[in-house]
């Protein structure tokens, strides 16, 4: 992109702010978005990965296991190391944020403006599969489609919601020790990726982003436990959503002190902040983050802010909380008071029914089918849901059949330890399978999740042609796994499921996953 591509207003105001640096600032290296590949660590190491893939990797400047794909027509979504959930291809820069978090397992965190995923995937494999993750996003179609990147990419512990962060607030004040605040932005930084967001760039837009970015943080503070972390990122240049934002939210919550953006992380990248943009208000310049498209990035802002007060402590290895248990407990006696058929809870009136409905549609959108869980349940009883899936487990899944179940929407969860509310969630845990005709059929995110468990499996490599086969909605020659059901993976890693019979393996994976 060249500077005369630029929105007017944009440029009067940067060319203002930095002077005789602006021509050096926004010299975009290259003639197209940079593009990248953060690898999942709950699939593999990024060492493993490189190792493997068969695309050009560079080493990321912005983060440890992400990398920048030298391949101008490099297609992602085709690749099966994509469906496996092996990485998630996003822009080098935009993993920054998540890494600067400082998760650990164990943790409870919350990623407020989650979709697609990308940052939200990060999170996730910095938890490990223990604590829980809140990912919420407030526009239902974005919302449908973090969680399917979520499930590919084999999360086992999130709470997805549609939801606004006034209600979360609300539902879970003081609860989480991260949070991860990806403010919806005016997108100054998305210019050379996407020309809408040229065409739609006024003061207005600038105006609304700043005063939502406000709004978000408000609802964040009061989720955050004492001795907690907040990162808040944008990916614009705009003071009033950056260093004026920041400085503004830290003028209203004496409670909360910046720290050095890069503490966490034993790498550097991109520049401080710029004292010129803070609306006048005080702020230690230095500790923010920006990173400037001729440093290799779109563009990004990060600040990390800290809560007072001392960080709980987090249960060992394995373990849940009191709390936690009680929580557990609770899921699980609701589920044995499920009415209707297949277990299914009775819907209780919710003034938000429109916004679920159109939910609804979009996910039949996205998937081409609906999902009929709840008609092919029947009157199946949730101990006769549970005594299904138990005995289904331990034929096929062992190391699943003492985790806590419980039956919910007609089909059987393995819950998230995390209170129930009246929230609109699209799925808190693993939907793991419902029994339909008198069998239990597992979903597709049991696999995604727990593959690597399963007993069962059909292991295919990166050039074997049955694996294009596979993830093309074909049957396949079943050569190691024995009849019933399998998991079918790509180097170890899991694609999906199958129905081993007569030395054929069955396909089961989703419609609206496949390959055209």
């Amino acid at each position: 992109m060249i500077i005369s591509q630029l929105p007017e207003l944009f440029v009067q105001r940067e060319r203002a702010l930095l002077g005789p640096r602006f021509d050096a600032m926004f010299s975009y290296p290259g003639q197209g978005a940079v593009r990248g590949a953060s690898v999942n660590a709950l699939r593999c190491t990024p060492q493993q990965f490189a190792a493997l893939a068969d695309f050009p990797l560079e080493a990321s400047p912005f983060c440890a296991s992400a990398f920048v794909v030298p391949q101008p027509d490099w297609k992602p979504g085709r690749h099966p190391y994509h469906h496996a959930g092996a990485f998630y291809a996003q822009e080098p820069s935009a993993s920054a944020p998540a890494a600067l978090l400082d998760v650990h397992p164990g943790m409870r965190v919350a990623d407020l403006c989650a979709a697609p995923g990308g940052k939200t995937s990060q999170l996730a494999a910095a938890l490990a599969g223990q604590g829980v993750l809140l990912a919420n996003e407030f526009v239902a179609a974005r919302a449908e489609v973090l969680r399917q990147n979520l499930e590919r990419m084999g999360v086992t512990n999130a709470i997805v919601t549609n939801e606004d962060t006034a209600r979360l607030a609300a539902a879970y004040p003081g609860q989480f020790d991260r949070i991860l605040v990806d403010a919806p932005c005016s997108g100054e930084g998305m210019f050379r990726k996407e020309s809408v967001a040229v065409t739609q760039y006024d003061q207005p837009l600038l105006d609304r982003c700043a005063a939502l970015g406000a709004e978000i943080l408000e609802n964040a503070a009061a989720m955050l436990a004492p001795g907690g972390i907040l990162v808040y990122s944008t990916c614009t240049f705009a003071p009033e959503e950056d260093e004026g934002q920041v400085a503004a939210f830290l003028q209203r919550h004496p409670e909360f002190t910046l720290a050095d953006a890069l503490g966490n992380v034993d790498y550097a990248f991109g520049s401080e902040g710029e004292a010129n943009r803070t609306g006048g208000l005080p702020l230690d310049v230095s500790k923010v983050r920006r990173i400037w498209p001729c440093q290799g990035g779109e563009g990004h802002f990060m600040a990390r802010l800290v809560k007072a007060g001392t960080p709980r402590v987090l249960p060992a290895e394995g373990e849940y909380t009191a709390e936690e248990q009680l929580w557990l407990a609770a899921a699980e006696a609701a589920g044995k008071k499920a009415k209707g058929k297949g277990g299914k809870p009775a819907k209780a009136p919710d003034a938000r029914s429109a916004r679920r409905e159109n939910a609804r549609a979009c996910r039949e959108a996205v998937q081409g089918e609906k999902r009929s869980r709840e008609a092919q349940a029947g009157e199946t009883s949730p101990a006769q849901s549970l005594a299904a899936w138990h005995a289904f487990a331990g034929q096929y899944f062992p190391a699943l059949v003492d985790r806590p179940a419980v039956v919910h929407g007609g089909g059987v969860l393995l819950p998230v330890p995390f209170p129930q509310t009246n929230l609109h969630v699209l799925r808190a845990g693993v939907f793991v399978g419902s029994v339909q005709k008198g069998r239990f059929v597992p979903e597709h995110h049991l696999f995604t999740a727990f593959g690597a468990q399963c007993v069962n499996r059909e292991e295919l490599t990166l050039d074997d042609p049955r694996c294009v086969e596979y993830l093309s909605g074909r049957e396949v020659e079943a050569r190691i796994a024995a009849d019933g059901w399998c998991c079918v993976t790509v180097d170890g890693w899991p694609l999906g499921g199958g129905k081993v019979s007569g030395g054929r393996v069955k396909n089961h994976y989703p419609k609206a996953l496949r390959l055209l």
